[in-house]
């Protein structure tokens, strides 16, 4: 069955002729796994948002799909299948290469998010035990 976030085989026959050839890498070790298998795991990955180590089963060894997402990045792998997408998607009017838009905002978190503690005596009950929401003395 396939999942939603999955290649059907259309778009699968569209991205297979950009990926590296699956032989054995250098002549040693075993042959690589199915590339179709791989990606459709690193689909579900940056789908769920989830760490490569919860991988389903379904889609090989947790440490194999996240090698071959590497070796697709630093090989440039990625950067042919966005170009093609992209270059697809302005031939037909979807997408225009002249306005680009990145969100560069930075969200601030509090040092107690980054694991810092809290400074002593600066909480409403501390402030409250020591008379200031009342007025009076503890």
């Amino acid at each position: 069955m396939r999942r939603r976030y999955e290649l059907n085989p259309r778009l699968w026959g569209w991205i297979e002729p950009l990926l590296p050839h699956p032989t054995h890498h250098g002549g040693r070790g075993h042959p690589w796994r199915d590339h179709y298998t791989l990606l459709n795991g690193i689909l579900w990955i940056l789908h769920t948002g989830a760490p490569w180590r919860d991988v389903p089963e379904r889609y090989g060894p947790w440490q194999t799909v996240y090698d071959r997402f590497n070796r697709w990045r630093k090989d440039g792998t990625w950067a042919r299948i966005v170009t093609r997408l992209l270059d697809h998607l302005e031939r037909h009017g979807r997408v225009g290469r002249d306005l680009w838009c990145v969100d560069a905002s930075v969200t601030r978190a509090t040092r107690a998010a980054a694991g810092a503690g809290k400074k002593i005596g600066t909480s409403a009950a501390a402030s409250r035990a020591e008379g200031g929401a009342t007025g009076r003395a503890a």
